[in-house]
């Protein structure tokens, strides 16, 4: 019988959150180097130029002599840099790039992996085991949710005040993009005190979501789905609304470690999601699936198909098309590898 992922409880210590908080394998052997900007887009070459120039300025900042009263001390507050642009441009190339050029101790996450380990350690606690870090890269800065981003928005005042520079990605919404730089715009807007310390730099090239999603592989039958789980090593077999259930008992902290090892995920009944709650769920096991390149298969409903034309039309949109991206990409892997 295949194995579940609704009979996995991982347990992640909250003080190895923080470890964690590494770029995805995919960006492990990143450079400035092997960033090829586009010739058509100037922008990219300065993108390039700019972050190189972060690096070594944020190096400067935690290049102090050691204090009577600290471990270290700060060559003053830290500093910023905001890449704004659409999707496939390398921004999280150039973002990984940045982490892998300083020295440690330095943290990589999404922007939800932020709030989720502040909402594991709690809030001082997140302060205090970040501070003494060269660098916080934050990939995929969100506004679609107003408390998150205070929170960040204050966690960030708090680091930067300590010496941590931060380095931040976001993508503009396509819906938007004949209105200025949205995502630059209200990441500025919404925390004020940082805008003095943010240099925002627009990268421009194709918007791959200007192109429309490839089709969404058809379902496989649940005879088939069984048999391909069965036959698989290292495979997980579920019920939609089981794995639903199931990942509502664990914080979305632990959803990296609960697909630790699975080298495919077969969902049985695929259907839309019933409520916003459980959308958004999928969209963080979505997105730590993609992380760590692992193929997906289902029976039911198409994968395009989970989150709803009125999920799609509400401020969550853009999660929501990254999530469907991302599963149609895990879903035609699964299809060229098993």
């Amino acid at each position: 019988m295949a194995a579940r992922l609704c009979d996995r409880t991982p347990m992640v210590a909250p003080e190895a959150l923080i470890d964690e908080m590494v770029p995805p394998s995919t960006f492990d052997s990143v450079s400035f180097d092997s960033y090829i900007p586009d010739p058509a887009e100037p922008s990219q070459a300065e993108a390039v130029a700019k972050a190189r120039d972060f690096v070594a300025r944020a190096g400067k900042v935690r290049g102090g002599k050691k204090g009577f009263f600290s471990r270290k001390s700060s060559g003053g507050n830290g500093i910023g840099l905001y890449l704004d642009g659409g999707f496939g441009v390398g921004k999280t190339h150039l973002l990984a790039s940045i982490y892998h050029s300083l020295p440690g101790p330095k943290a990589f996450a999404t922007f939800v992996e932020v709030t989720h380990v502040v909402g594991a350690l709690g809030f001082m606690n997140a302060v205090e085991r970040l501070s003494e870090h060269t660098v916080l890269c934050i990939d995929e800065f969100e506004l679609d949710d107003p408390g998150d981003t205070m929170l960040v928005s204050r966690l960030l005042s708090e680091l930067t005040a300590k010496g941590v520079s931060v380095a931040a990605t976001s993508n503009t919404l396509p819906g938007q993009l004949g209105e200025g730089r949205f995502a630059a715009q209200d990441f500025l807007r919404e925390i004020r005190k940082l805008s003095g310390i943010f240099e925002t730099i627009r990268v421009d090239g194709p918007d791959y979501r200007h192109r429309d999603l490839p089709p969404a592989p058809e379902p496989r039958t649940d005879a088939e789905l069984d048999e391909l789980a069965e036959s698989t090593s290292g495979a997980t077999l579920d019920d939609f609304d089981a794995l639903c259930d199931h990942l509502s008992t664990l914080h979305p902290s632990k959803y990296k470690a609960l697909v630790d090892g699975v080298s495919l995920v077969c969902m049985r009944g695929v259907h839309p999601a019933k409520d916003q709650s459980v959308a958004l769920r999928l969209v963080v096991l979505a997105d730590r699936l993609y992380d760590a390149n692992i193929p997906v298969t289902v029976s039911g409903a198409k994968l395009d198909e989970i989150f709803t034309d009125e999920m799609l039309a509400g401020g969550y949109r853009k999660k929501y098309l990254r999530a469907t991206s991302r599963l149609l990409a895990l879903s035609r892997f699964a299809e060229t590898t098993v």
